[in-house]
């Protein structure tokens, strides 16, 4: 069995060292040396040895820069004699462009799958991503890569429990599109499920028409895949509030929190509590009491100790 040797882009170094703070002590703990030249161009030196190794890396696709940065890694740990890639990626950018919606809008999640499907496959290749805004992205790979998705219902659920303490909750999503997956995780914990109804009245803005379920008097903790800017949040969130929520908590997998969006939410004071993973590095900046960060990494190891060897 190849010994697992762990790497990760530079801003997703901190998930590197809380899965390697769980892991098997003879996980090891890759090296790489980073430069970035005035011109803009990066430098990059895998320093340890990955010859007969399986290689682990982390790093998302949050941006142009961190996504070439990922795949060069890759090619890098590729070239110099890795047996086995596993790419694990938390968040997947650009999932919300999976579809083109008008003639000659250019499909990047799409893009990004086949950017990482050129990787040489002559190796047993996994890309592992975390809560996909659209499960068909999996279906954008090619070649001999394996993609793997990881649904963080676990993490949810715990954080749903931590937020109600015992008492009665409605599980509620901002909208219908996480209906189905909201739906079906309140019924595992014997709740009601509510969403909101839209009517799009152009591409920038939405009207609430009416909610699914009575809140009335109740503690309702909403559950998005995602929070950006947090404006179809703090919209739903109004929503229930207007229609007599007690109380409103959040749950999200990856907190973006883009456009000052943890601020929006924040002021509004609609949200009592957010709850979110370290799928993004964005997360770990905010330090407002409001919001509580979970990690990914006893997740991410549970897949890999969980696959036969």
């Amino acid at each position: 069995m190849p010994k697992k040797i762990l790497f990760a882009t530079q801003r997703y170094q901190y998930l590197k060292a809380r899965i390697l703070a769980i892991a098997p002590a003879d996980w090891e703990d890759g090296h790489i040396i980073i430069r970035d030249f005035p011109d803009g161009e990066h430098y990059h030196r895998i320093t340890s040895n990955v010859s007969g190794k399986e290689v682990v890396l982390i790093g998302g696709t949050i941006d142009d820069k961190e996504t070439l940065e990922l795949f060069d890694i890759a090619n890098g740990c590729i070239q110099t004699g890795a047996t086995c890639l596993n790419l694990v990626i938390p968040y997947f950018g650009y999932s919300t462009m999976e579809r083109a919606v008008q003639h000659g809008e250019i499909v990047k999640a799409k893009n990004r799958a086949i950017l990482f499907s050129a990787l040489p496959t002559t190796l047993n290749t996994r890309v592992i991503m975390i809560d996909l805004h659209v499960d068909g992205i999996s279906y954008y790979f090619e070649s001999n890569v394996r993609p793997v998705h990881l649904y963080g219902k676990l993490l949810v659920r715990e954080a749903a429990l931590e937020l109600a303490q015992g008492k009665p909750f409605v599980l509620a999503s901002t909208d219908a599109g996480r209906a189905k997956w909201v739906e079906s995780l309140a019924n595992d914990l014997q709740v009601t499920a509510a969403f909101v109804f839209k009517r799009r009245i152009s591409g920038e803005e939405t009207h609430i028409t009416g909610i699914s379920a009575n809140v009335e008097g109740q503690l309702v903790i909403i559950y998005d895949d995602m929070i950006r800017t947090g404006g179809s949040l703090i919209q739903a969130a109004r929503a229930y509030k207007e229609a007599g929520a007690r109380e409103i908590a959040v749950i999200t997998t990856h907190g973006i929190f883009a456009g000052n969006g943890f601020e929006k939410i924040r002021d509004s004071g609609l949200v009592q509590k957010v709850i979110c993973t370290d799928t993004h590095p964005n997360a770990l900046q905010i330090t407002d009491p409001l919001l509580r960060v979970q990690s990914v990494a006893p997740l991410i190891l549970d897949y890999f100790l969980s696959i036969p060897q």
